[in-house]
Formats: structure tokens, C-alpha cells, sequence
């Protein structure tokens, strides 16, 4: 698979990076299958965090093992320091590991959620500075991430941002003139930047859920690929993390592994194509918890 340098952390990671929240269910035993189908196929990176279920818990022996291949990023959505710190101390528990390579404030949709994780962020400072994790970054899943990232870089000088670039967002003017801000401050700096929600469709309304996904994802593999190939394509972003559903989760590392770079034209075509869909912003509204899905790839387990 092909890999793409971090920004500063220097990290050459591949283009796909493993999301965590399609371990969501899992256990030790249920996750190992796919841990290493993936880790197969190229995957470098790995994305968790302590709000994907037992996902930490399910990883943790299988990480262990492969430490030294893989750039381990972890959460927290905290916001007191007490809670903030013991969080961390779980993290590095359950992951088994002694540090991590990326900490992140997780989910900061806005300069107002942002003024909220001061304490959080203290916290993520101070990890770094003992040695618990080598970068760190931020992380959101709405349509005001942007302008929360951007104040972000300038307050804390996060290494890393992460937020949604997919063809329906990128129809929308406000959301992408704040984005290609953000990326022109991110190359300014040498910011990594990653792509979520890369494959989203729109948003599950009244349907039943029959995938594991906040959002409906698209289903078929020439979609998926459509989807990664403009993600991938756009510019400025290095790399995209692969989505909770086990099975489209597999579909989206294939279309990595077979990355095509689309022009500028491709790109803007997609733009067209998808302009009527329904955003599946604001998650707030839209969203349903992966817990109650009934889709997903395995049964609940462990505790």
C-alpha cells in the first residue's frame, strides 16, 4: 500500500489507516482475524479510542506484538484534567503499550468546544512532555471542525488534524472554504492532515440501520472507491481512516491498495454527481449510536 508522510511527525503512514471503531463489539479473540487482515494488507496506522466500545480491550495483545510497525493514535473526549488523566492511564492499560505515537482531543466541532478542553489539552501537553505520546492532534466529526482545527493549530500547535472530507461536504462552499483555510495554515506549519467519513453516504433517517456506521455508507465497491479516490485526491489531505463497518471497511483497503489519483476535473466531476445527496450533517441530529446498530460484523463480547 502506498504510504505518505505525516507532516512533521515524519511518519511515512500508508493512505489507509486502520479506524478502531469497526472493533467497536469486539473481543481478543473476535478481533484478531481482521487486526491482522489489515495490518496484511499494508496498514501502518492505527486510529482508536476509548469511546469505540471495547475496542481498546479487543486490540491491546494483538498490538503488542507488532508495536514496532505500527503508529498507534488514541483519543480522549475529556474535559476535567482528573478524568483526563486517568483516561490516559486506562488507554495505555488497555492498549498495552508504553506510549502512544498520537494523542488527540477527540471530537472538537467548535472554538466553543474547544474553550471547554483547556484542561484536556493541558493534559495532552503534558504527555507529551513525559514521554506518553510523541505527537499530538486533534480530531472532529462536524461541520465545524475547520474553524475549530485552525484555532486549535494556533493555540496548541497540534501535529495532526482529522476531520471529514467526503464528495457531499465538499459540495458544501462554507464548509470547504474553511477546510483549504485550514490546509493552507496546516502546510504552513506541516500539519499532518487525515480524512474521515471518506465512504459516507447520508444519513440512516428513517431506515433501519443494517451496517455498523454512524452514517449510511455507501455500499457498493465502485462507490467505495469513488469515495476514497476523491478523499485521497483532494488536496492537501494524506491519508483517510477506514470506517466502522467490517465490510465496508474491507472494501475501502482494497480501494486503497488500488489508489487512482483523480484530476482536477475527476474531482469536481464527483462533486456533481453526489450534490443532491442529504449531509449527514449535524451528526447531532443524524447520528445512531454504533451500540445500537444492529449491523456490524460480530456479536457483543467481553466486558
Amino acid at each position: 500500500m502506498e504510504t505518505r508522510r505525516l507532516g512533521r511527525t515524519e511518519h511515512q503512514s500508508s493512505i489507509a489507516i486502520l479506524g478502531g471503531a469497526v472493533f467497536f463489539k469486539d473481543s481478543p479473540e473476535t478481533a484478531e482475524v481482521f487486526f491482522h487482515e489489515a495490518i496484511n494488507a499494508g496498514i501502518n496506522h492505527l486510529d482508536i479510542a476509548p469511546g469505540y466500545g471495547l475496542a481498546e480491550r479487543a486490540v491491546g495483545p494483538h498490538l503488542q506484538k507488532v508495536r514496532e510497525k505500527i503508529f498507534v493514535a488514541d483519543k480522549t473526549g475529556e474535559i476535567e484534567e482528573s478524568w483526563a488523566k486517568k483516561r490516559l492511564e486506562k488507554t495505555l492499560t488497555r492498549l498495552q503499550v508504553d506510549y502512544l505515537d498520537l494523542y488527540q482531543a477527540h471530537g472538537v466541532t467548535s472554538v466553543e468546544e474547544l474553550d471547554k478542553r483547556s484542561e484536556a489539552f493541558e493534559v495532552i501537553l503534558d504527555a507529551k512532555e513525559q514521554g506518553l505520546t510523541r505527537f499530538i492532534g486533534i480530531t472532529g466529526h462536524d461541520l465545524g471542525a475547520p474553524k475549530a482545527h485552525l484555532e486549535a493549530i494556533r493555540r496548541y500547535d497540534v501535529d495532526t488534524v482529522m476531520l471529514p472530507i467526503y464528495p457531499r461536504v465538499w459540495a458544501d462552499p462554507v464548509y470547504r472554504a474553511d477546510t483549504e483555510k485550514l490546509f493552507a495554515e496546516c502546510a504552513d506549519r506541516d500539519v499532518g492532515v487525515m480524512a474521515i467519513k471518506a465512504v459516507a453516504w447520508r444519513p440512516w433517517g428513517e431506515r433501519q440501520p443494517d451496517a455498523m456506521s454512524w452514517y449510511e455508507p455507501q455500499r457498493t465497491k465502485s462507490e467505495i472507491e469513488r469515495g476514497i479516490n476523491f478523499a485521497l485526491s483532494t488536496p492537501g489531505v494524506h491519508r483517510f481512516c477506514t470506517p466502522s463497518d467490517l465490510n465496508t471497511a474491507r472494501l475501502a483497503i482494497e480501494s486503497a491498495r488500488n489508489f487512482i489519483s483523480l484530476t482536477e476535473n475527476e474531482h469536481a466531476a464527483v462533486i456533481e454527481e453526489v450534490r443532491a445527496d442529504e449531509l449527514i450533517f449535524p451528526l447531532s441530529e443524524h447520528a445512531v449510536p454504533l451500540g445500537k446498530n444492529i449491523g456490524g460484523s460480530k456479536p457483543l463480547s467481553g466486558n
